[in-house]
């Protein structure tokens, strides 16, 4: 695996690689790379003969209030992680090359990027958007590999990558999860061990609402006792539960196929998301 961390290198490498023929998949991620991640590569493995993992943590997609300074970051850790799954490259941008003093520039979203999320944390998309869009010209992947965990993210990135004409495949792989349930997270190792016993209740929360729904409980009903369920469980705010279409992320007030019941609340000082499909 080739470690790069200069745009020249980047595109000498991949000209290089595609010399040798077949396609290319990209991996875009913040680092901290667990399981998760690397089930990531092993679907653009099975999709493309070479693999690109980028790692970036995205200052332009963090709110001031947000944990962008104490985001986990651990190099060497994700090397040997991206190499030992099978990456071929391993990008490593720098902030000041991906977004320079002139950098003038972003992709507002409208669409699946204004509910939920994108209300709870105003700019987040646009900055999304931007990165994902930067790092699409850079590395230009006949694939690109996301983690169905962030749900909205996803559809925003499939979304834009239509309308802006990318002719990239934005392929979802499903969600890695614990033992007990809990989605796996880079966030995940800011729990200590009672909010990490507390957290198993979001994807309970999820499961009993997602099956009472299917029982023909009205969905109101529904996500008022799957809010209940954080609550009582020692989450501090529920931001939202909500039952909403998987490509449009606009709320539903019934369930029916392609539909999706998303929440994201905070517990101690880590906030959590998670998904399931209806």
């Amino acid at each position: 695996m080739q470690t790069i961390r200069q745009l020249p290198a980047l595109r000498a490498a991949l000209a290089a690689l595609r010399a040798d023929g077949g396609a290319v998949a990209l991996v875009p991620t913040m680092g901290a790379l667990h399981a998760g991640h690397l089930s990531l590569v092993e679907e653009a493995r099975r999709r493309a003969p070479h693999v690109v993992v980028s790692v970036f943590v995205n200052p332009t997609q963090f709110a001031p209030h947000e944990d962008f300074a104490a985001y986990p970051r651990r190099e060497a850790a994700d090397a040997a992680a991206a190499g030992g799954a099978g990456a071929s490259i391993l990008w490593l941008p720098d902030a000041a090359d991906m977004y320079p003093a002139s950098h003038a520039t972003r992709v507002e979203m409208d669409g699946p990027a204004l509910p939920l999320e994108g209300a709870a944390r105003p700019g987040h998309f646009a900055g999304v958007a931007t990165v994902v869009a930067k790092l699409f010209n850079q590395v230009r992947p006949d694939f690109a590999i996301f983690g169905e965990k962030d749900w909205q993210q996803l559809a925003v990135i499939r979304r834009m990558a239509a309308d802006l004409d990318f002719g990239i495949e934005v392929v979802g792989v499903g969600v890695a999860r614990e033992d007990d349930g809990l989605a796996l997270s880079s966030r995940n190792a800011y729990l200590d061990p009672a909010e990490r016993s507390a957290a198993r209740a979001l994807p309970r929360a999820l499961g009993e609402a997602a099956a009472a729904l299917r029982g023909g409980t009205e969905v109101a009903a529904a996500l008022a006792a799957a809010t209940r369920r954080l609550e009582e469980a020692g989450f501090a705010t529920v931001d939202y539960v909500a039952l909403a279409d998987g490509d449009t992320l606009q709320p539903l007030d019934a369930a029916g196929p392609g539909a999706r019941l998303l929440a994201a609340a905070r517990i101690g000082r880590t906030r959590l998301i998670d998904n399931v499909a209806i």
